[in-house]
């Protein structure tokens, strides 16, 4: 624990069936919150009617942390092959998740006077995307654009937006058949191309959401933070 003084704050958290989110969900219970996490299984966050409702049950919502995301399936495609549909499937599952969310947390937290909101991003979101897949770097971006305005907005209501951008980080199937998908020689480029010379954690990227939410940050907003291991310097 970081002393962050999250008892009795209660905290949600999207995309908790495995990996990162599981992790992060976690972390922050340790740290004393009561955490709701919840996955597309419970909540489909990219249908702004389901959200609201989720969130109209819920009596006060201290802590969002909007971790929900991913490729949804999809591989590298040229950009003439690329369908409406799968550009807006992987916007749903990233960007407009973050916004439903968002929205919807933001009059309860406005009530309160406080709030701790992280997004999690991607190192593709301020770069480019390693698997190829335009969607899923261009909705990264977005949510740190997004994490900028919010923070401009919210500020005022005591209320602090920041952004995570996780390196590689072996966390779930989808993560695992990529890093199969380089071979050993693959592998060991990528790894070298990490200042600590390893991959990343789940926890790693946990323990980032416990300082964004602590009284450590209670000065820090609109910022993006790259927990990568040092594979791009900004």
């Amino acid at each position: 624990m970081i002393g962050s003084g999250l008892t009795g704050r209660v905290a949600v958290v999207t995309g908790t069936a495995h990996g990162i989110g599981a992790a992060i969900a976690a972390a922050l219970s340790d740290e004393g919150a009561e955490v709701n996490g919840i996955d597309r299984d419970e909540v489909d966050v990219s249908d702004s009617i389901a959200v609201k409702a989720f969130f109209q049950a819920l009596p006060a919502v201290d802590i969002l942390v909007n971790n929900a995301g991913g490729v949804v399936g999809q591989t590298h495609t040229p950009i003439e092959d690329v369908t409406d549909d799968a550009w807006q499937a992987v916007f749903d599952a990233n960007l407009t998740s973050t916004f439903n969310c968002t929205r919807a947390v933001a009059p309860l937290m406005k009530a309160a006077g406080w709030g701790r909101i992280v997004n999690i991003s991607s190192g593709a979101g301020r770069s480019v995307s390693l698997t190829g897949i335009q969607a899923y770097t261009s909705a990264k971006a977005g949510q740190i654009g997004f994490t900028r305005q919010m923070a401009h907005e919210l500020g005022p209501f005591g209320i602090t937006v920041n952004c995570i951008a996780p390196g590689f980080v072996l966390s779930n199937p989808t993560t695992q058949k990529q890093w199969e998908s380089y071979g050993e020689d693959g592998q060991a480029s990528l790894v070298n191309s990490i200042a600590l010379r390893r991959l990343g954690s789940a926890s790693d990227i946990a323990d980032g959401v416990r300082w964004f939410t602590s009284d450590l940050a209670s000065w820090v907003t609109g910022q993006t933070i790259s927990i990568d291991g040092g594979h791009a310097f900004f």
